[in-house]
């Protein structure tokens, strides 16, 4: 510890970190825009400059460490005038649309300028001019709005390891753009949402499909059918400033009904249902029917990831289709028959975490007949708009029941959305297949925790399954290396590429202005609604859902069986983007 003083002030502090975390630490918060705690120190926008004694320039606290005795000042007139004027420049340089932006409200940088006392434009002159890149189905990126903070760039880089895009250009020129400034959609870009989350304007956004629901949602001629993700009912609730840790499940349910749609049915039973899939594949591969170890695929960005850097192990990775891919295709087969409804009468829309779904529903790969099984993928973020736009305040809105055959599920289906909840759900499942024997403790404790990768063991039948587990596909990088060097390390594999599983995917809500996107804190309260939602569930395993045995009674025929295989399962192959060549796990 050393001894430093903050505007007049002595406070004890820990050696070497920098000034912002001292004065953070000591109850000041200094204004920043660039600086993010999970991401490298980058001192790029210089908002959060302050004074210290004897130094001739301000310095960036962000990147400045303490030394003993230092003398620091976050307030002084000098401070606040010139932090104005570099907010002013940055304004000057922004479009002026805020009452028409989509981030209006929830924005960075509209924030700070109130925040430091911004009153009116200071410069006028010419300003960037690109035209937004809005052709992949993901991701939108309106460089006008860009302010040049490299959230973004090092969250891919750092966290993602997937290093899509970068600063190009020089001087007023610079921007970000994926390499020789081609689209995001024919770029290497794993479509995981990171960089939107991290993005404090609304330069890098969802591409969002609300016009488009809205839309079929005035269709009577449409039979309206809507499915959730578990991490939605999670969050949701933030969007209307509640503090995350509540299960929003019913009261979603009711919302959806009174936007419009005439089913609204849970991914949770199809999470059940791609459990029922998942353990039977990986006992027939651990059976000696298939490569090992086997990994999973629920996860949209990370199945786009593997395409591109891990080709070589397409041959150990589950073919199951992620539990919303499942849900559309027995909503427009099985349920269809059961409602005597044409399918293409049917819109399918999904509520998801995830900002990779959109790309997800539109592979065609997961065609069946002909048809595309998921029209709309939507994420947490939009639903809060539509909600809001419709007039439709949530907490004040009475719980209701999802509806049949496609609504129950089990606990395992509902922990589907952290990091962890796949592999502890199938191993409930597989567990029992194999030994016939009720699995005493469901808890499988190894699987849970926000470590980067985690690594635990379980006896199923004869074996001692050895499992990893990784969220962020950077962790997933250091983990399939590995799996390369040897392959008989483990037997089975969960891999989400979002920090924290789907409760941190790209499309949940903003953190917040008082917090930061993968806060940890945040994310165990996103998770605990989940956990503690699983611990009061009547069912815990997916092969006790009723309504699971009575799908396979009616329809499927029993796991992995042909009609299994054409609706519930899929295929995947290399796929290399516009000039690219990329290095794996690089």
């Amino acid at each position: 510890m050393i001894k430093v003083h903050i505007n007049g002030r002595a406070y004890d502090v820990v050696e070497n970190i920098t000034i912002m975390q001292a004065a953070t630490m000591a109850g000041y918060k200094i204004p920043r825009l660039c600086y993010h705690p999970k991401l490298s120190f980058f001192g790029g926008c210089r908002v959060c400059i302050v004074e210290v004694e004897g130094m001739k320039n301000f310095v960036a606290s962000c990147t400045f460490p303490v030394k003993e005795g230092m003398k620091i000042h976050t307030n002084t007139e000098a401070v606040r005038k010139a932090r104005k004027e570099i907010v002013e420049l940055i304004l000057d340089n922004h479009p002026q649309d805020c009452n028409i932006c989509k981030r209006n409200g929830i924005c960075e940088l509209q924030n700070l300028a109130r925040v430091v006392g911004v009153e009116e434009r200071a410069f006028e002159g010419e300003r960037k001019s690109y035209e937004k890149d809005n052709a992949s189905p993901c991701i939108t990126n309106n460089q006008e709005k860009c302010i040049l903070c490299g959230r973004c760039v090092r969250v891919c880089s750092e966290i993602q390891n997937i290093n899509a895009i970068d600063f190009t250009g020089r001087g007023i020129n610079t921007r970000i753009s994926p390499a020789f400034d081609i689209s995001f959609k024919d770029s290497v870009c794993s479509t995981c949402g990171q960089c939107v989350n991290v993005c404090p304007t609304a330069t890098l956004m969802e591409h969002d499909y609300i016009k488009e629901t809205f839309e079929v949602l005035n269709d009577k001629s449409k039979i309206k059918v809507v499915q959730i993700a578990p991490s939605v009912r999670a969050a949701i609730g933030e969007y209307f400033g509640i503090k995350p840790g509540k299960n929003w499940e019913k009261e979603t349910a009711a919302a959806l009904r009174k936007l419009g749609f005439d089913y609204v049915f849970d991914t949770q039973f199809t999470a059940d249902l791609t459990i029922m899939e998942e353990a039977s594949e990986f006992l027939e591969r651990l059976g000696g029917k298939g490569e090992l170890p086997m990994i999973t695929s629920c996860s949209s960005a990370w199945m786009k990831a593997m395409e591109q850097f891990y080709p070589d192990l397409i041959p150990n990775v589950s073919s199951c289709r992620s539990p919303m891919s499942m849900m559309s295709s027995i909503i427009k087969t099985y349920f269809a028959d059961k409602i005597g409804a044409d399918p293409k009468n049917i819109v399918s829309v999904a509520f998801m975490c995830c900002v990779a779904k959109k790309y997800e529903a539109q592979r065609p790969e997961l065609m069946v007949d002909g048809m595309r099984m998921t029209d709309y993928a939507l994420t947490t973020r939009e639903l809060g708009w539509m909600l809001k736009s419709a007039g439709i305040n949530l907490p004040d809105i009475k719980g209701e029941e999802f509806d049949s055959p496609l609504g129950m599920s089990s606990g395992a289906g509902t922990i589907f959305g952290v990091t962890g909840g796949v592999m502890e759900a199938a191993l409930r499942t597989a567990y029992e297949f194999a030994t016939g024997k009720t699995l005493g403790d469901i808890d499988i404790l190894s699987a849970r925790g926000n470590q980067g990768i985690k690594e635990g063991k379980i006896d199923v039948g004869q074996t001692e399954v050895r499992f990893a587990i990784s969220h962020g596909l950077g962790n997933a990088a250091k983990l399939l290396n590995e799996v390369r060097k040897d392959k008989n390390k483990y037997h089975f594999i969960e891999i989400m590429a979002c920090p924290g599983g789907c409760i941190g995917g790209g499309g949940q809500p903003y953190a917040g202005l008082g917090s930061e996107p993968f806060d940890v804190s945040l994310l165990k309260l996103r998770a605990s609604a989940l956990y503690d939602s699983d611990k009061t569930k009547m069912i815990r395993k997916s092969h006790e859902n009723p309504d699971i045995k009575k799908l396979y009674d009616e329809f499927l025929g029993k796991p992995l069986s042909e009609k299994s295989h054409k609706l519930l399962h899929t295929h995947y192959k290399p796929h290399t983007p516009k000039g690219i060549i990329p290095k794996a796990g690089k």
